[in-house]
């Protein structure tokens, strides 16, 4: 992407053939829009068709709750998405069809979907008298057989007369059943609304992509030479070996170099250039097999910022992160104070240390707030709230006697307390489980 050049937003739009058909006339108003329509007639089908397309498109809509809520608690979708809600003049034009052409009052009908707080705020300001009695509200996504059981049971039993669903397949279902059903559409004002969120979210990562981000390389020019003895003519030669390969690598993110004293380089880039050679910051790029240089080679830390200072300032904390674990590890300092890494390996966990709590509980303990920044990402990775030192002292790349005085310092504060104990070895010592009782408070 150039600089101050905002390309086309490429939208993946999915949705059911009625949604889909309303979506599409819209987006024929937004030339700045490339869209890819694609219809479904199943929700379990939805991963299926959208998975095929990740790497063709820079955002995600869906046409409603429950194909975005499908693919979002997937996690195998990682750009941004959005639906269309299903509020507003396609409501009010059901709404007014049952009553007037009907004859059915608001508590003769089922709804589904909308929240208890919007549909009864849609209904006071549409004027309608009556509350309703029938919702079946759902958070994230549910089946379309659901949704018809609960609509028409409440039918059989002689409670409602018609039932209103905002998701398609349940209308199909509803129909097959011959349970009476309308079906609330998404409105062109919706849809418009949602593309120019989507809009200006497309904005705002470009003008992210394009921040500095300066990366600060420690490289050991000594381990390329043979043998204990060598000169200083053979010393700068390996110096200028090392030089040309970062130069190249530097060219492959459309940066420049310069030195910062014996073996340390820095290289100034951009977000988006790191982010694409990191796989998102998820991995170190392949250096020895595209530069020839060899990644246990280099100690690596990667800083963003809004300025070059900034950024810079950020590239030597990563790096300080970084040398703590050890050569051949690299970290990554954002300019929202948060950290992550080390890139590439299993403990690689993302923390940060400007939480008031954690600097509260770092008064309270002899622990600092890195320390507990670290502890508290870790948990949250793990998804539990109990360790051991052994655990602990892997992912924090310490002594496992180091690991086991934070978790009895922690345990001295009250902040946490052994559950029981494991012995996996017959022979050796059993060891402590924790339970860390502030983490859920964070």
């Amino acid at each position: 992407m150039k600089e101050g050049i905002l390309l086309k937003l490429r939208l993946g739009v999915i949705g059911a053939d009625d949604s889909l058909a309303i979506i599409e006339s819209v987006m024929r108003e937004f030339p700045e829009i490339e869209y890819l329509p694609i219809v479904y007639w199943k929700e379990e089908e939805i991963l299926d068709l959208i998975l095929p397309h990740v790497d063709e498109v820079d955002m995600w809509l869906f046409s409603g709750q429950v194909p975005y809520a499908m693919v979002s608690e997937s996690g195998k979708v990682q750009v941004p998405m959005a639906y269309v809600p299903h509020l507003g003049a396609s409501l009010y034009r059901t709404l007014l069809h049952l009553s007037h052409q009907m004859g059915v009052r608001v508590e003769e009908v089922s709804f589904d979907t909308f929240s208890p707080e919007e549909l009864e705020h849609f209904l006071d300001e549409a004027g309608i008298a009556g509350g309703y009695k029938w919702l079946k509200h759902y958070e994230g996504a549910i089946s379309a057989d659901e949704l018809a059981d609960y609509h028409e049971q409440l039918w059989k039993a002689g409670k409602t007369k018609v039932a209103v669903t905002c998701l398609r397949t349940a209308e199909v279902e509803l129909m097959r059943r011959g349970v009476p059903v309308h079906r609330v559409v998404p409105t062109r004002a919706g849809v418009i609304s949602v593309i120019h969120m989507l809009l200006r979210t497309h904005e705002m990562l470009h003008f992210k992509d394009t921040q500095i981000a300066v990366q600060m390389m420690e490289i050991d020019p000594f381990r390329e030479l043979a043998g204990g003895n060598f000169s200083t003519d053979e010393w700068q030669n390996a110096e200028i070996k090392t030089m040309e390969k970062l130069l190249r690598y530097a060219k492959h993110l459309q940066g420049s170099l310069k030195t910062a004293g014996p073996g340390r380089y820095v290289i100034f880039t951009t977000r988006g250039n790191l982010q694409e050679v990191t796989r998102d910051y998820a991995t170190m790029p392949d250096l020895e097999e595209l530069f020839g240089i060899r990644a246990d080679q280099v100690t690596c830390g990667i800083g963003i910022g809004k300025t070059a200072y900034e950024a810079e300032i950020h590239g030597g904390a990563a790096l300080l992160h970084a040398k703590e674990r050890g050569t051949g590890n690299w970290m990554v300092f954002f300019d929202d104070k948060s950290v992550v890494g080390p890139l590439g390996r299993a403990e690689q966990i993302t923390y940060r240390y400007d939480s008031e709590k954690l600097q509260e509980l770092s008064q309270l303990t002899s622990l600092s707030v890195m320390t507990l920044a670290k502890l508290y990402s870790i948990l949250k990775k793990r998804g539990s709230q109990e360790i051991h030192a052994t655990e602990l002292a892997s992912y924090l790349q310490i002594l496992p006697r180091s690991a086991r005085r934070i978790l009895i310092e922690l345990e001295s504060k009250g902040l946490a307390q052994v559950i029981r104990e494991e012995n996996p070895h017959p022979r050796g010592r059993p060891r402590k489980v924790y339970r860390i009782e502030w983490q859920s408070q964070l």
